[in-house]
């Protein structure tokens, strides 16, 4: 690293000794092929789009679909890609508290939620319903909604009259309050929020917003003192990272503080196993159990965006390689400067 500024940049430049190669055309080459690579932070989204928009971004690695349309007819040269994102959308929990101790309570408040309609309404149709824990790229390993039990297809199904029966069986005829604590850094929580509210209000549950700045809220979740409710994006990284970090007591991101001998056994036998489709059902039974116990309110996961100038060369919109570390696509990009000035740049 050459040079850091705390939220605004970090760069790093071509580091001789680095080991790995690649080959294009039969010929090899040492990598990286650039020799330096900034890394922009920008808080304010409008701000970001104009950096891509007038070429003082050569890549932008998640534009909301909002946006698209917009840059596309202002830079019709931007190249583009989406992608399901790699991370749910979640509302943990905390299972460790009333009211949330009880399934039922945790059940109702996922069906109280209209989960088709922010797809279609709010995202355009740039989502899907299921992608976490794991994720629809982790081929045999990943199951299909309509293929899972009757009793996780009820957590995403929205029925609110179902919802208050719950209530109602758990002891909360007439709802109940709690709070739920959201990153104001994060535009997307910022409007599922008032959403999630409008919704838990016609089962008759109040959900008070408390907006926290980044460092609190997640200083908060690490000090296990967050609210009853918490709003997070959590990463995938692999099959049996988003599994363990997610569900298993005692991980600083099990936001939920969920706690479930079944799911523990079965992570731990799925470790144990060393065949790969013994391992895989492993996997997907235990992903059943953490979904049916609903310890979250499992929201859709929506599709991002990609968009770099024809400047940026061998890139297609990669995000990243394994678990969620983009070095190696890095260090693979060059930039044809020639092409940049000539197109104005």
């Amino acid at each position: 690293i050459a040079n850091y500024t705390q939220g605004n940049f970090a760069t790093y430049e071509r580091n001789p000794d680095y080991w790995d190669k690649t080959a294009i055309d039969g010929k090899e080459y040492q990598l990286p092929f650039v020799d330096s690579f900034t890394y922009r932070t920008v808080k304010d989204e409008s701000t970001q789009h104009s950096l891509l928009r007038t070429g003082r971004v050569d890549i932008m690695e998640l534009v909301r679909w909002s946006a698209v349309e917009e840059l596309k007819k202002s830079a019709p040269d931007l190249q583009w890609r989406r992608a399901l994102m790699h991370s749910g959308y979640l509302l943990a929990l905390r299972n460790d508290v009333k009211p949330f101790d009880d399934v039922r309570v945790r059940r109702a408040l996922n069906m109280a939620v209209n989960k088709q309609e922010i797809i279609d309404a709010l995202w355009g149709g740039n989502g899907e319903l299921l992608a976490f824990p794991l994720h629809p790229d982790y081929l045999g390993i990943y199951e299909p909604l309509k293929d899972m039990p009757e009793e996780v297809q009820a957590v995403f199904k929205y029925d609110p009259d179902e919802a208050k029966k719950l209530l109602a069986e758990a002891g909360y005829p007439k709802g109940f309050k709690f709070q739920a604590q959201v990153c104001a850094c994060n535009a997307t929580h910022m409007e599922l929020m008032p959403l999630l509210a409008a919704y838990y209000e016609q089962i008759g549950v109040t959900m008070e917003i408390v907006p926290m700045e980044y460092a609190a809220f997640f200083g908060a979740m690490n000090g296990k003192n967050h609210a009853a409710g918490y709003m997070m994006q959590k990463g995938h990284s692999n099959p049996t990272t988003a599994l363990r970090n997610s569900y298993t007591p005692g991980d600083p991101w099990n936001a939920a503080v969920y706690d479930n001998p079944k799911f523990n056994e079965g992570l731990q036998a799925a470790f144990d196993e060393r065949d790969n489709e013994k391992r895989a059902e492993i996997l997907r039974e235990i992903t059943r159990v953490g979904l049916a116990d609903a310890p979250y309110v499992y929201l859709p996961t929506p599709y991002i965006y990609r968009a770099w100038w024809p400047w940026v060369k061998n890139y297609d919109g990669e995000l990243f390689a394994g678990a969620v570390k983009p070095g190696p696509v890095y260090s693979r990009i060059w930039i044809d400067q020639d092409l940049k000035k000539k197109m104005g740049y």
